[in-house]
């Protein structure tokens, strides 16, 4: 009897407990899914998107079965081991597996190591441990954000969770060809090793990953938007610069900073009000002690023509007014023992249950009430990844319930809630700010930022690397807190160096964003709501000395002149998925040269930028790709590509280059 059958376009392979399916999804592409349960698990997870269907061949032989859709093909042994291979025959990826079931086979082993292992958990999941062969040459770029200078992440270690400033998101590009997406949102982590790379799933119940093969990283990059959805279109304020702090106290002090930017003559797109401008954790309101007049606050920011931001947290605090209704009808997070309490900042407090629909609804329509009403259409979802219980896996399940899938999926829920209540409101352009999304999360407005980062270069060093490896990993809208977030004295000439060099690179980022926690702390106010969490120092653009002010308005022009450029990229990521930011072989991949640099970007097609990532640094190397001519931005110079030039770098000009004509005027100092 066969172990190979076709069902109408699938090749399905059975032995013992597995069964196992590959099936086309969209063109050039396979899902693959497996499990040792009675059926194969149904939901989607990020593939939400259903693609066209495909008509592949597919042949069964005795000892093997192949199936190729385009440019992709997969080809399964009678024992169970997987291949996959591109349209030119090459090998993209291979199962690892060692055993002695085939003696002929030159994998053949007393080894008895499985590709696709299944270790069952008590309650019904299993331990999945997915191995394929690692080729040492590969680059891998993609998984989402991590706080690590690698561009490349092939030998790296990688946890599959969310922790603030970690966002896991598992969609990777590889120098052979492929993309490759692990399609589980259990907790777990990836080694991508020099002779093995292994996927791991603490707690799940199938295998499940997509594959497709394409002949550039950017084909690769727009087949996997067709299936994990793309951002909506960011709308065009968004495009300028974002001023933000830990925290604005009061109205009359937002607006007295809002007020300045304008006599000042400076642009500013959105201002920020952060977390506990609310009495209570779950009230999701202004606290009118503080903010006595919101709508009035909203209507002189509009005629200013900013837009205002304000965070929302997931947290409901057990003297809530919203508590008992939500406990009351199952809208919180529970607990398989023990009290429920989920966090202890400013009181006892429980999450929301963002997986379940009638909570998200209820959540929504607080914040519609509050704020969406009133003209604010900008929110800041803040605390949506559980990193207080990813530490222990018991503690972990504890907290977040008997499935550990829980908590890589809800910063994606926690976006959807707020997306599907702005589309009914009739708002198409969403944005919603998160420090944590997953494979998919794009879809719903997720602008995700690098979490509460430390003020140091070794930290923008790390920004670099995140907000590239994000956009491979297909969430285009991406920034970082200029400057950092922990630390940092705006009177030191050390930080304002920092300063003066992560507001220069933060200006070619998807969305230019001024926060931190600044030093020394100001007292809290008072002892009751908002009042009672302290401040950080001024952190404006005029709070870190002359000569950081005027590099900061130049950049500010810089990225004003920049708004139709920016809208043509916004475009393309809405579009078909593109980066923002991306590594230089994104643009150039036949130059070999662009897959090793790794300190160098292009903000969309045209402009190269190379940040200055070390204190003192006043020059630098730049390589520069070959085949076109290049404009060095500050001078005017054209240089030939195909060669690594020296870059003068005073405190003031970053190293950019531009081609195809672009020219964004650079302000003149008065």
């Amino acid at each position: 009897m066969s172990v190979f059958r076709k069902e109408n376009n699938c090749l399905k392979f059975h032995y013992d407990a597995e069964e196992l399916w590959i099936q086309p999804w969209g063109a050039n592409s396979f899902r693959v899914r497996a499990s040792k349960m009675d059926k194969m698990q149904e939901e989607d997870w990020a593939l939400s998107m259903k693609p066209e269907d495909m008509q592949p061949e597919i042949k069964i032989e005795k000892d093997f079965a192949s199936i190729r859709n385009g440019k992709i093909e997969a080809r399964i042994s009678r024992y169970g081991k997987l291949t996959f291979y591109n349209q030119r025959g090459e090998v993209l990826l291979d199962e690892y597996l060692r055993n002695r079931m085939d003696v002929f086979a030159d994998y053949c082993s007393a080894l008895d190591v499985e590709a696709r292992e299944f270790k069952p958990i008590l309650g019904g999941d299993y331990h999945l441990s997915m191995r394929f062969v690692s080729n040492p040459d590969e680059k891998i770029y993609g998984m989402g954000q991590y706080q690590q200078p690698y561009l490349n992440l092939k030998g790296t270690d990688l946890e599959l969770a969310q922790r603030n400033s970690q966002a896991s998101v598992p969609f990777a590009i590889s120098s052979l060809g492929y993309g490759f997406l692990w399609n589980n949102p259990a907790v777990g982590r990836v080694f991508f090793g020099k002779n093995i790379t292994t996927w791991e799933a603490y707690s799940t119940k199938g295998l499940d990953y997509w594959i497709t093969a394409e002949d550039t990283p950017a084909k690769i990059e727009e087949a996997y938007a067709k299936v994990s959805g793309t951002v909506p279109m960011m709308p065009e304020y968004a495009m300028g610069f974002w001023q933000c702090k830990l925290r604005y106290q009061t109205q009359d002090e937002l607006l007295e900073v809002a007020r300045e930017y304008r006599r000042r003559g400076l642009s500013i797109s959105v201002i920020v009000i952060d977390y506990f401008h609310w009495p209570l954790q779950g009230d999701w309101k202004f606290d009118l002690t503080y903010w006595p007049d919101p709508d009035a606050m909203i209507r002189e920011l509009k005629e200013m023509g900013i837009e205002l931001m304000v965070s929302i947290w997931p947290t409901v605090d057990y003297r809530s007014e919203n508590f008992q209704e939500m406990k009351e009808k199952g809208y919180l997070i529970r607990t398989d023992r023990g009290f429920r309490i989920a966090m202890d900042f400013q009181g006892n407090t429980v999450h929301f249950d963002a997986t379940n629909p009638k909570a998200r609804q209820y959540v929504w329509q607080k914040a519609k009430e509050n704020y969406y009403d009133k003209g604010i259409r900008v929110f800041w979802l803040d605390e949506a990844e559980p990193e207080y219980s990813i530490y222990d896996f018991d503690n972990y399940r504890y907290y977040l319930g008997s499935n550990v899938q829980i908590g890589n999926i809800y910063p994606a829920m926690y976006a959807k809630a707020f997306f599907d209540g702005m589309k009914a409101e009739g708002q198409e352009n969403i944005i919603n700010l998160l420090r944590c999304a997953w494979a998919g999360s794009q879809k719903y407005g997720a602008l995700v930022w690098s979490g509460d980062i430390h003020s140091s270069f070794g930290s923008l060093r790390n920004q670099l690397a995140a907000g590239l490896n994000m956009g491979i990993a297909g969430i285009p809208w991406w920034t970082t807190d200029i400057g950092g977030f922990h630390g940092g004295d705006p009177k030191d000439p050390e930080f304002q160096e920092l300063l003066i060099r992560w507001f220069e690179y933060g200006t070619f980022c998807p969305v230019m964003r001024l926060h931190g926690y600044r030093e020394p702390l100001k007292e809290p106010m008072g002892t009751e709501g908002g009042a009672a969490c302290v401040s950080g120092a001024d952190n404006e653009v005029w709070s870190f000395g002359e000569e950081a002010y005027e590099i900061c308005r130049t950049y500010l022009q810089i990225r004003d002149h920049m708004k139709p450029y920016i809208t043509e990229l916004m475009e393309a990521a809405h579009r078909k998925g593109t980066p923002v930011m991306r590594p230089l072989f994104y643009d150039f991949p036949e130059d070999r040269q662009c897959w090793e640099v790794e300190d160098e970007y292009m903000f969309g097609p045209d402009v190269l930028v190379a940040p200055i990532l070390y204190a003192g640094m006043r020059k630098r190397t730049v390589y520069l790709p070959k085949g076109f001519t290049w404009k060095e931005y500050w001078t005017g110079e054209t240089i030939e590509g195909g060669r690594t030039i020296e870059s003068d770098a005073p405190l003031h000009r970053l190293p950019v280059f531009t081609r195809n004509n672009r020219c964004f005027k650079p302000a003149e100092k008065e």
